[in-house]
């Protein structure tokens, strides 16, 4: 192999992880906490599970789907005349409000399981 395929394929896959590093996260915390749960099922591993799933949608919403969800809804509910009103509604709801909803529900459950987790109450074995 030539060095310069060699260093277009290393650019290439650097780029690729640089560019998905954090859905690369999610999907570990998904794996891992999915591992542990399957292992060893607890509420706890259970919740940071759904909250790396929550998290991951809400990066790949940012990232692929908002732009033609609004776009789509924009053109779907706005017909015949322009409506501000009804724009802003929807610009407000699909480009502000459910990426941070989703963002914050997702660190709450991560960090609820977590805390609950290594901080929960502890069960006193009786003898």
């Amino acid at each position: 192999m030539s060095p310069d395929t060699q260093q277009n394929l290393f650019y290439s896959l650097y780029f690729l992880v640089l560019h998905n590093f954090i859905a690369i996260v999610y999907s570990l915390g998904i794996l891992v906490s999915g591992i542990i749960n399957f292992w060893k099922p607890k509420r706890t591993w259970f919740l940071i599970f759904l909250g790396c799933i929550v998290l991951l949608f809400s990066f790949e919403y940012n990232k692929h789907i908002l732009e033609s969800l609004r776009e789509q809804t924009l053109n779907s509910l706005i017909t015949e005349r322009q409506s501000y009103r009804i724009e802003r509604v929807v610009n407000v709801t699909l480009a502000k409000l459910l990426p941070t909803g989703l963002m914050i529900l997702g660190w709450i459950m991560v960090g609820t399981g977590l805390f609950f987790e290594f901080f929960g109450q502890k069960k006193i074995k009786q003898a």
